[in-house]
């Protein structure tokens, strides 16, 4: 019993990076999916981080990087993009990995769509 349960465990945490994108051989934190961008009700705000949040700064919602990570967010559809820093938790929809600022979103030309595929790249770490 005790062997499966590791080997169940193990299966798990694998499973786990490989959906997070952390297995990779260079250990850069990567992920695609769904991106939004905050409504305006939210403009100064204190986002999970307890800054405040504004629409005109490069910043972001994810729900696991450190509050001060910097990632590189990209449309794979018109190859735009745009660098943000984390400082809130979300998105809270299903689906989307990040929700960025009003900013974030017009730079890589998502504004319109409002929900756009996008890939993800971790290039500095909280310190």
């Amino acid at each position: 019993m005790r062997i499966s349960w590791r080997l169940t465990t193990s299966s798990a945490l694998l499973a786990g990076l490989l959906l997070t994108g952390c297995a990779g051989g260079s250990g850069a934190f990567t992920q695609s999916g769904k991106a939004s961008f905050y409504a305006d009700k939210f403009d100064g705000r204190k986002t999970a981080s307890g800054t405040v949040y504004r629409s005109e700064k490069r910043t972001a919602a994810h729900n696991t990087l450190p509050f001060g990570t910097v990632v590189r967010v990209t449309n794979p559809r018109n190859h735009r993009s745009v660098k943000v820093t984390v400082t809130d938790r979300g998105p809270h929809a299903k689906g989307r990995v990040i929700d960025l600022s009003k900013k974030a979103a017009r730079k890589i030309g998502i504004i319109e769509a409002g929900v756009a595929p996008v890939e993800l790249k971790v290039v500095r770490k909280a310190r």
